[in-house]
């Protein structure tokens, strides 16, 4: 055999090497679509639709860097979006979902009536979403924002019925952003269910909350403190009865909107001024009832906050029964305080020690307590 000339021999060595090395250039190469791939995500969010009793509640749920894309969140550009950052920009995040989800009840398209979001603590936002719509049988709904999140993100769209049972389930795209849904009939005896069941949970809501309304509760007290007796009482707390229940219906029909950043300090003076009226007169004036009522009515807008983070509107048919059962919650709640408290103060006042002494420190007490949380409300608006 003739051998190989050796520098033939090298030229094809180093060839075979060029070979080899371009062989797994083209590999790394070809590897670099899937890594950018990989680093850019384009996401999962989720967007949850149920019926309440008087709304069509839309619960949207994403990651904080696809929110960003929606509003400018992170200021710094740091990775990160703090609760101060999330504050300031999120008016412009919750304008731009509200534009862009987009739900038609029976073909009508559904007006929303309220718009509330948070940074939560894993990192995510969620934007709540209320729509004046209370009876439908087919609901279309429509998730425009897709277009403006990352290349191949996906939603989950979740639609539950009056049960709070899954009745549609789909995987929205870009290019599949809407999906139209019938939803389950219900009969009359499902009905009377949801009726009695409604009830029930806004009655225990209106207990809960004046029992741990503890602004109201202090109004309360201080009132009932120079309260001679049962029909003195009674008064006091019919006035204010009357006077809250009046605002409450006129808050949550919507017919009159006083914003919390005035209602709470409102509350809190409310305060300071019975503590103060009992440290100057000592015992009951002849105006407390016209007082009581006057600041009952303020009371009222503070109760309708509650309502209205329960999902209760202006809708015709499904108002009336919660509206009632809420109120008859906090009349309930405020029975239970006093058949509590009055026989206390009552016992007490027997004693002259008390009148001179432990009741003006009582009503120094509701005054420092009053200011704290005016002082308090006034800085945090």
């Amino acid at each position: 055999m003739r051998s190989e000339n050796p520098g033939q021999a090298a030229l094809s060595c180093l060839a075979g090497s060029r070979a080899v090395r371009g062989a797994i250039l083209a590999a790394l190469l070809s590897l670099l679509p899937l890594q950018d791939a990989a680093a850019h995500d384009p996401g999962l969010s989720s967007l949850t639709i149920r019926p309440r009793t008087s709304s069509l509640e839309a619960t949207l749920t994403l990651a904080v860097k696809d929110a960003a894309q929606l509003a400018e969140l992170d200021e710094n550009h740091d990775g990160t979006v703090t609760q101060v950052e999330f504050g300031r920009s999120r008016w412009q995040l919750e304008g731009a979902i509200a534009r862009q989800v987009v739900i038609a009840a029976d073909g009508k398209i559904a007006k929303d009536k309220s718009i509330r979001s948070r940074l939560d603590e894993n990192n995510n936002v969620e934007v709540r979403l209320d729509f004046d719509a209370v009876v439908f049988s087919r609901l279309e709904i429509q998730s425009k924002l897709i277009a403006s999140l990352p290349l191949g993100h996906r939603q989950y769209l979740k639609v539950q019925d009056s049960a709070g049972e899954t009745a549609f389930e789909r995987l929205l795209s870009g290019s599949a952003d809407r999906a139209t849904v019938q939803m389950p009939q219900t009969n009359w005896r499902t009905s009377a269910v949801e009726s009695v069941r409604s009830f029930a949970n806004f009655l225990s809501l209106g207990v809960r909350h004046i029992l741990t309304g503890y602004d109201h509760l202090l109004f309360l007290f201080g009132l009932l403190l120079v309260a001679r007796g049962f029909f003195s009482a009674l008064n006091i707390i019919t006035s204010f009865t009357i006077a809250h229940s009046i605002t409450l219906a006129v808050a949550t029909l919507r017919l009159v909107q006083i914003p919390s950043r005035i209602v709470e300090p409102l509350i809190a003076v409310s305060i300071v001024f019975v503590g103060v009226e009992n440290l100057l007169r000592g015992e009951i004036p002849k105006s407390r009832r016209l007082l009581t009522f006057g600041f009952g009515l303020i009371h009222g807008f503070g109760f309708a906050s509650a309502l209205r983070e329960a999902g209760i509107a202006s809708s015709a048919g499904g108002i009336v029964l919660p509206l009632f059962s809420f109120n008859l919650g906090v009349e309930l709640g405020q029975v239970m305080v006093a058949a509590v408290t009055l026989p206390i103060i009552w016992k007490l006042r027997e004693n002259p020690m008390f009148v001179a002494r432990w009741a003006p420190v009582c009503s120094a007490a509701v005054v420092l307590l009053g200011s704290f949380w005016l002082v308090e409300r006034v800085c945090m608006n």
